[in-house]
């Protein structure tokens, strides 16, 4: 019985990528790629030369069942995408699935994934977030927007230069201007930015400044207005009244 591995590669800096991982893409026999020539490049930078295959999503559903099955007779094989953790708004789901269905083992390795260090950095409370990823571009984005509009923990997104603009605007929209965020751009990479401010703030400095690089947007979570408190004086869930026979 062979296994599978999902290995993290760098979002941005080389040097992020684990010991182990370069270990593992050098032991395994097959590594699938999203996309062959961008992963083609990270291997000859660190000498790897182990054998490339397309595992994408334009094929994953004509790919995985076979792969897995190449698994099951004994090949290992290693996942890795472009940058960051396969699976995490990359291909790999279908292929984990398809290996658990035929008790392949399948192991993931820890390291980089991009919303992490944007969560972290933005100054926003952490200790409970949903992670959206990216919103459905034409049908279901504002549905998707409206049933997140009372979201109480914060949210993080993942958008594209040419459409962040865009996003922050209708994020601004349905949540409200004043919504704190942290757009984080360029993680790990020379030019890396965190520009924090209300949504209105945000979208205004990138309309202003031409958005380069991916995106992660962390976006505060709603909170329900504060009720006020009954002023009444208290009588103990009683109603006080004059009774008429004591008149």
């Amino acid at each position: 019985m062979g296994q599978l591995y999902l290995v993290p590669t760098p979002v941005g800096n080389l040097e992020d990528i684990t010991l182990r991982a370069l270990r593992i893409l050098r032991e395994v026999d097959v590594v699938l790629a999203e996309d062959t020539r961008t992963s083609g490049l990270l291997l000859k930078h660190f000498d790897i030369k182990t054998r490339l295959l397309s595992h994408h999503k334009f094929n994953e559903h004509q790919t995985a069942a076979a792969f897995a099955r190449r698994m099951a007779a004994g090949e290992t094989m290693a996942l890795i995408s472009d940058a960051g953790t396969p699976a995490i708004s990359d291909p790999g789901f279908m292929l984990v699935r398809a290996c658990v269905e035929q008790d392949v083992k399948v192991e993931c390795l820890p390291g980089p994934t991009a919303f992490v260090p944007a969560l972290v950095c933005a100054g926003l409370p952490c200790d409970r977030f949903a992670f959206e990823g990216f919103l459905p571009q034409k049908k279901g984005r504002a549905s998707r927007l409206e049933a997140l509009r009372e979201e109480e923990r914060t949210m993080i997104f993942y958008e594209s230069p040419f459409r962040v603009v865009k996003t922050l605007c209708q994020l601004a929209d349905v949540f409200g201007p004043e919504r704190r965020c942290a757009a984080c751009r360029e993680i790990s990479k020379l030019h890396e930015e965190t520009v924090r401010g209300t949504l209105q703030e945000v979208a205004q400095h990138f309309e202003m400044h031409e958005p380069r690089g991916e995106f992660v947007l962390v976006v505060e979570g709603y909170e329900a207005p504060k009720k006020k408190k009954d002023r009444r004086p208290a009588t103990d869930g009683l109603t006080s009244r004059t009774d008429p026979a004591e008149d």
